[in-house]
């Protein structure tokens, strides 16, 4: 049984590491955890939450392009 994935770790695609680098997993699953909590402040000011979860999925991007490099 699969379980549905949260909105971070859909953003941030935690289930593609082709590295298989542990690294990679964590940068990915802190910030799927840091999209999520965004994505509860979104009943505050939706546009700020929305800015704040794109800036940490750009944020993984490049971490995980620096541990992979």
């Amino acid at each position: 049984m699969m379980t549905e994935k949260t909105i971070g770790e859909l953003r941030v695609r935690t289930d593609f590491n082709p590295s298989a680098q542990g690294v990679v997993d964590q940068i990915k699953q802190k910030s799927a955890e840091l999209i999520n909590m965004c994505e509860a402040l979104k009943e505050k000011d939706p546009r700020l939450a929305a800015l704040a979860q794109t800036a940490y999925e750009e944020a993984a991007m490049w971490a995980v392009k620096a541990a992979t490099a």
